[in-house]
């Protein structure tokens, strides 16, 4: 009898220590991320690097990571059981896709998106014909321009009382990136709170060989967030590749490479996946 009841209570001990470990390992919230990863080595190489580091920073920070490179699910059901969701690269192309995801963040669902996923340019494979996510969710409009050869930036943070940059410090040396100007002015959007800027100390940004990629002036945001949604966009994205050299398409830059922008990046993740 005493062999029973030593062994019921160590079934019982064994079923409580893991409940508590399940409830432990119950994730803080789930994160979806989008990709294509078809286009442009760098960006390619920055998807690659991106589903990687997104899982190891799932099991430090307690939170769930999936991915798909399988637009279709882009759709109500689906996106139903996320509270996050990514855009790697691109952005939904069909008018279905937009519709679900558009329903998705008015009814309060986050969203992070990373360098191309803004990208809109007349006569291109992804024109600006989204008017409600390119000019009042992100707010930014079409593409202006770019930096070119991608290289690393001074960025100064503009709003240090914000969640999604704790922790870092007022300005910080990013990792090397293609560098976007926008067609709308930022600044001039009340709905509109830029995070991080480039900071002037980085002009001349761009090293050519033609003289409009090449900054030397001006007032560039690089990671925002649209008050009446949840969500921020960060401009990093864009890993450094040697296209000219063999062996060609050499990858000479990580974006993960980099203790404050990733500290930026887990901050804004956690903000936008808890309430």
């Amino acid at each position: 009898m005493k062999y029973i009841t030593l062994l019921i209570a160590v079934c019982l001990g064994f079923l409580s220590v893991n409940a508590q470990s399940s409830k432990v390992k119950k994730p803080k919230f789930k994160v979806i991320a989008f990709y294509t990863g078809k286009n442009d080595k760098a960006h390619v190489s920055y998807v690659h690097e991106a589903n990687k580091w997104f899982p190891q920073m799932a099991e430090k920070y307690n939170f769930s990571y999936d991915s798909t490179s399988n637009w279709t699910n882009m759709n109500a059901a689906f996106l139903s059981k996320y509270q996050v969701v990514l855009f790697l690269d691109t952005r939904p192309e069909d008018a279905a896709q937009r519709t679900a995801f558009e329903a998705y963040v008015k009814k309060g669902g986050a969203w992070m998106g990373f360098h191309f996923a803004a990208f809109a340019l007349k006569d291109s494979a992804y024109p600006d014909n989204w008017d409600w996510y390119h000019n009042e969710f992100l707010g930014s409009g079409g593409y202006g321009s770019n930096t070119w050869r991608p290289t690393s930036a001074i960025l100064s943070v503009e709003d240090k009382k914000h969640p999604a940059v704790k922790g870092v410090p007022q300005t910080f040396k990013a990792s090397p990136n293609e560098w976007y100007r926008w067609s709308n002015d930022l600044r001039k959007n009340p709905d509109i709170k830029i995070l991080v800027a480039i900071d002037s100390t980085s002009f001349p940004l761009g090293t050519g060989p033609k003289a409009h990629e090449i900054w030397h002036e001006g007032y560039y945001p690089v990671v925002w967030t649209n008050k009446k949604y949840k969500m921020i966009y960060v401009n990093m994205g864009h890993n450094d590749i040697d296209y000219e050299h063999a062996p060609y398409n050499k990858e000479l830059s990580y974006t993960f490479d980099n203790e404050f922008q990733n500290r930026m990046i887990v901050s804004s993740l956690m903000w936008l996946g808890t309430k």
